[in-house]
């Protein structure tokens, strides 16, 4: 098969960017007109994952690296601003002005806040005895769970459920963000177990720390809106599933990273009923890749 020319290659780039395009306002129009109640909320998680691969420490070294402290914090949010302007756009047609303003503060926040100081401080985590994710991960995203917390506090104080529930949505958001960079081997490798066990000692470390991270959202939640205590449970079951299609989906395209084909079987995983043939599927994947790794 003959390879594509230069000249037909920037073609090539534009029907693909016009695609992403048309699949953007595709997915917008029907998940925010659809009667789903958290829809918004989900599509708010959806921006701020975007807005996160903008927080790579290397890239964003180099920008200090080429500007003032001042104009390094101004280029970041534009950046910021420039990514979740998309959906910050949707959302204002569809009157979701409350979660507007909190995605944008959010998106800012993110920007103002993901930048190191000159002082070497170490930030202690209890997640130490299980190296690399949560080690690495709550290292450089601990202030999104002061302001998840933070928002706990707002909700309860406004009596906005939905609010706190975009908050409890917040915690797992950011947990699924440690899952997407593959580990060097030697970090599967010391398991010395069969693949089977190994995915299943992961996805148990997750599920544990995710639920210790969120648990002060779920308790102040669960004493606030008792009478939601059900919806609350739902939904953080609801996140460790997820958690755990995000792993399998990780390590189904090990050692390379979630790539294109995995992004798409993950859209799908956005009903959840689909989860049923997604998680199965991954996780056979994933067994098959560590096989050469964990003998």
């Amino acid at each position: 098969m003959r390879r594509l020319s230069d000249s037909s290659r920037p073609i090539v780039g534009y029907l693909l960017a016009l695609l992403i395009l048309f699949v953007f306002i595709g997915v917008s129009i029907l998940l925010l007109s659809s009667k789903y109640v958290y829809a918004p909320y989900v599509y708010a998680f959806a921006s701020l994952f975007f807005v996160s691969k903008l927080n790579d420490i290397r890239r964003n070294d180099f920008l200090k690296f080429c500007f003032t402290k001042a104009q390094y914090r101004t280029v970041r949010i534009l950046e910021n601003l420039i990514v979740a302007l998309p959906f910050i756009l949707f959302l204002l047609c569809k009157h979701h002005f409350y979660l507007t303003l909190i995605l944008t503060a959010v998106t800012i926040s993110m920007a103002l806040l993901n930048f190191k100081t000159t002082y070497n401080v170490t930030i202690p985590t209890p997640f130490y005895k299980k190296p690399f994710e949560f080690t690495v991960g709550f290292r450089n995203t601990f202030f999104m769970f002061l302001i998840s917390y933070g928002l706990t506090i707002v909700a309860i104080n406004v009596n906005n459920f939905n609010l706190g529930i975009f908050a409890l949505g917040l915690i797992f958001f950011t947990i699924l963000g440690y899952y997407l960079k593959p580990e060097n081997e030697y970090f599967i490798w010391i398991y010395n177990c069969t693949p089977a066990k190994f995915l299943f000692k992961k996805i148990k470390t997750a599920v544990l720390f995710s639920f210790c991270l969120s648990m002060p959202v779920l308790i102040l939640l669960s004493i606030a809106y008792f009478e939601h205590i059900g919806i609350l449970l739902a939904l953080t079951l609801l996140g460790f599933v997820y958690l755990t299609t995000f792993i399998l989906a990780k390590y189904s395209a090990y050692p390379e990273e979630i790539g294109i084909m995995q992004g798409i079987i993950l859209a799908f995983g956005l009903f959840p009923p689909m989860l049923i043939v997604i998680i199965p599927l991954f996780a056979g994947k994933s067994v098959n890749q560590l096989k050469e790794i964990l003998k």
